[in-house]
């Protein structure tokens, strides 16, 4: 399949070249020449892809695997997009405080550094066909058990096997595109980044109305949910057996705590430290809209169905971006402008909330969706600020598992402030003012370096 929109490198460094070639330019990795061999394939493409020798590939793998990434991406989020349309309720039948929903909503961020660092381990082991197979069961399985478990604690525990499947399929996608659909990363991302808006949207919009469908029991609108991921499990079941080769340095932690001696340097990088400090913070504004905006506009008057259809309006907003920014970011040389005008949306949103959460509630929740782009370029922030597979590897790991761990407290501190005030400002401005340390970060993060440069990383 053609590229398209590459960017023109004819006046750029060589640096900046080899980046603006990489994951989210044109979809192929940066050049990087494998020890001994001289066959043009990048060192990354040779260890996600193996020795290229393997027989041909059955007609009927690719589109089983596209079907499979499809259906696994409209399954990353409606766990948790579907509690918050229905967090009241849930709540209620509970008997949650405030701080205990706090904590319900401070889980899935928990739940990603904990159980995403482990992923590439048991994919080299088990083969990441098999583990995301692994991690759709354990979301079908949550979602059916969550609902029923009765208590707040078997709650949070099926809750909790729910989100460790999402964690383990969060790393590991990209693994799947890379692996089958080598010449085609960009265009299969874009159709897993739109997938994962469809679901988080879909579950935040329809909850509500289909828990009414069903019987008003906020038991079942949980549980529906239960069977869209058993047919996701259907495609990986084929693919259990297709074991692939994952990346050496993937396979080992990247935070720096001293299991991976091989790669002490990443710690020493600013820009390593401004990147997970700026996906953390997005993070933290992400969960916290998910777990908590509906429950901002019904307080504020609206219904509860519109309020789970604002929901989806924010989260929809990025299927269009999820292709613009990417390619925007990779035609410039600092990505602080991208940066300072997604915190200038969720600052705007934020301020429409405080003083205005009914009458301008659709402006805001679009606001909203806007700034939460910022995931996207975060992302793509990765692929820029590193030139080498194994450097990339390490920095989305460093970054995400770091990232995750700094989201965990806002969700449970926002929860905290709402039962303790009694109403939203306090919140709502504690939302706004996460966002300016989230510029800062994202202006240090966005400058044309590389941690190669810092740290001397060799691949």
């Amino acid at each position: 399949m053609p590229y398209e929109n590459r960017p023109d490198t004819r006046t750029q460094s060589p640096a900046a070249t080899a980046r603006a070639r990489g994951p989210e330019g044109d979809g192929r990795t940066a050049p990087v020449q494998a020890p001994g061999g001289g066959d043009g394939r990048t060192a990354s493409a040779r260890a996600l892809e193996g020795d290229g020798r393997a027989a041909p590939r059955p007609a009927w793998l690719i589109p089983l695997v596209m079907a499979g990434i499809v259906l696994a991406a409209l399954n990353l989020r409606p766990a948790i997009t579907s509690l918050g349309a229905l967090l009241e309720e849930v709540r209620t039948g509970l008997g949650m405080s405030g701080s205990v929903a706090g904590l319900l909503t401070s889980v899935p961020p928990l739940c990603f550094a904990a159980f995403g660092i482990a992923a590439p381990r048991l994919a080299r082991r088990f083969g990441p066909g098999a583990v995301l197979c692994a991690g759709m069961a354990a979301i079908t399985a949550g979602l059916a058990i969550r609902p029923f478990a009765g208590g707040t604690a078997g709650f949070l525990a099926a809750s909790a096997l729910a989100l460790m499947g999402i964690a383990l399929s969060n790393v590991l996608m990209p693994v799947i595109v890379k692996r089958y659909f080598p010449d085609r990363v960009g265009t299969m991302t874009g159709l897993y980044s739109m997938a994962l808006a469809i679901g988080t949207s879909a579950a935040a919009a329809v909850t509500v109305p289909l828990t009414e469908v069903l019987g008003g029991s906020w038991r079942t609108g949980l549980g529906v949910w239960a069977l869209l991921a058993a047919v996701a499990v259907l495609p990986w079941l084929g693919l259990v057996r297709d074991r692939g080769a994952i990346p050496p340095a993937a396979a080992r932690p990247a935070t720096g705590s001293g299991a991976d001696r091989s790669a002490p340097g990443i710690t020493r990088s600013p820009t390593a430290w401004a990147l997970a400090c700026f996906f953390g913070l997005q993070a933290t504004g992400a969960y916290i809209t998910m777990g908590w905006m509906p429950q901002i506009f019904r307080d504020a008057g609206v219904p509860a169905q519109e309020a789970g259809v604002l929901l989806a309006v924010t989260m929809v907003m990025g299927v269009p971006l999820a292709f613009v920014i990417p390619r925007l970011a990779t035609r410039l040389t600092h990505q602080g402008p991208i940066v300072v005008a997604l915190g200038l949306c969720g600052l705007t949103g934020y301020t429409g909330l405080l003083l205005a959460p009914a009458a301008g509630a659709w402006a805001w929740a679009l606001l909203l969706g806007v700034s939460n782009c910022a995931f996207p370029l975060a992302l793509t922030m990765i692929g820029l600020r590193s030139r080498t597979g194994t450097g990339v590897v390490r920095l989305s790991a460093f970054a995400q598992s770091t990232g995750y761990l700094i989201s965990i407290p806002g969700p449970l501190l926002v929860g905290v402030l709402y039962q303790h005030s009694g109403g939203w400002d306090l919140p709502i401005a504690l939302m706004a003012g996460l966002l300016v340390p989230q510029i800062a970060a994202g202006l240090l993060a966005g400058r044309d370096r590389t941690i190669e440069d810092e740290t001397g990383m060799r691949d």
